[in-house]
């Protein structure tokens, strides 16, 4: 999907008439953001936001949906007519993808992080506070042959701001080392838990050592 979206990137710059030489710096300028995010948009290794996409069309008078998705069952030729894409619920928005934490060790936590040094967004319908972000699952912890399950690779989206109770699923870290783990909370006569939902990992007692950064809302799984 990336590749093929930088593809009609390239071509909407030459239908636009804009060279390759400088060509990231000329749109970085006019959309408002680093010319190294505009970099990975050319060389596949990211795409814009939804708000970026629609300002990154309208600069290069292309339809939305066209460089976006490329439809082929659609006019594939560069048009300037940019229509509205409908939104599924009533609700969307995007955060940023901060990066990964692992399910069935502790790992290091990036914290806090700048969204100016962030170019990957990602939606959801779930209405979670503004301080919400994304994490990439790494390992197999949260795996579960029935029920719900999050192999490797799944993103999810963290609150900070919703109060942790027993059953939510949290992303915990301990203060000490600046270190976290994705787990299910369990808080039993007092004493609280992490439980994987891998029979295979063992549940770990937590103390005041251990601080929840936020209650997960909304997953997705990478297909690409």
């Amino acid at each position: 999907m990336r590749e093929e979206f930088s593809t009609r990137l390239a071509q909407a710059c030459i239908k636009a008439g804009i060279e390759e030489h400088g060509r990231g710096v000329i749109i970085a300028k006019r959309l408002g953001v680093t010319p190294k995010a505009v970099s990975k948009w050319l060389n596949a290794e990211s795409m814009p936001r939804r708000d970026k996409m629609s300002e990154l069309a309208s600069f290069l008078g292309v339809d939305l949906y066209w460089l976006q998705f490329g439809d082929e069952s659609r006019d594939a030729s560069i048009s300037n007519v940019i229509p509205v894409v409908g939104v599924p619920t009533d609700y969307r928005s995007e955060f940023p993808v901060i990066s990964s934490v692992v399910a069935g060790m502790w790992t290091e936590a990036i914290e806090p992080y700048h969204l100016e040094e962030i170019d990957t967004y990602l939606p959801t319908t779930e209405r979670v506070s503004e301080r919400s972000f994304w994490l990439e699952v790494k390992g197999d912890s949260m795996t579960s042959g029935s029920g719900i399950s999050f192999p490797s690779g799944t993103m999810i989206l963290v609150d900070p701001e919703i109060e942790p109770e027993s059953g939510k699923l949290v992303v915990a870290k301990l203060t000490d080392v600046n270190e976290a783990t994705f787990k299910q909370l369990i808080i039993d006569a007092g004493q609280k838990f992490l439980k994987p939902l891998n029979p295979s990992y063992p549940i770990m007692p937590i103390n005041g050592n251990c601080k929840i950064i936020g209650v997960v809302k909304d997953a997705k799984l990478k297909l690409f």
